[in-house]
């Protein structure tokens, strides 16, 4: 604890202190229970967008055998724009995916085995799984970081600057009392002297 001057002005600024601690308290509060809330939804997202590609990738396995040989359907399809904008929750800006395009090229019909159409629609929505776990991936992470950082705030108004105000407030009542009590001690004493 930092050492405090024990005078009416430093009561004044402790008790100020523990004013605001007290407003400002509720408020961070408030918002580490909209941040936790904002990530359990988010688990809750990205746990089921897993659930579908791993969905489209088991609906693959029964068919991936027909390209036992290399076929690379990347030039067939590919993402060509990735539209995201800026939105905010409990005052931080996290990406949200507004639009995915992408380049599709139809496969030759008599070139291609009939089986690549399906192939490139697969890993299509494969990709646009992919891209939106990313993007719930990087707002999970960024909450997370705000969620750290308002609960140590939280925790530091709680634990310690409270705490800390309230102890600085007794010090200095109880030594102001017993600066009063000795005044008039020796006010009394000067007044029998003097009789």
């Amino acid at each position: 604890m930092a050492k405090i001057k024990l005078t009416k002005n430093e009561l004044k600024s402790q008790r100020d202190a523990l004013k605001r601690f007290q407003r400002y308290l509720p408020t961070l509060q408030l918002k580490k229970q909209q941040l936790q809330m904002e990530m359990r939804k988010l688990d809750l997202e990205i746990f089921n967008k897993r659930q579908e590609e791993q969905l489209e990738r088991d609906q693959l396995a029964s068919w991936v055998r027909l390209y036992s040989e290399k076929i690379d359907l990347s030039e067939y399809v590919s993402i060509s724009r990735l539209k995201t904008s800026r939105g905010n929750i409990a005052g931080v800006n996290i990406p949200i995916l507004d639009d995915l395009e992408f380049n599709e090229k139809t496969p030759d019909l008599f070139e291609t085995d009939p089986w690549m159409d399906e192939g490139v629609r697969v890993l299509k929505q494969l990709m646009r799984l992919r891209v939106e776990r990313q993007v719930m991936e990087e707002q999970h992470r960024l909450l997370g970081e705000e969620l750290r950082t308002t609960t140590q705030r939280v925790n530091l108004f709680e634990k310690v600057k409270i705490p800390e105000a309230k102890e600085n407030i007794r010090v200095i009542r109880i030594f102001m009392g017993d600066q009063q009590t000795a005044a008039v001690a020796r006010s009394k004493i000067a007044k029998g002297k003097s009789a």
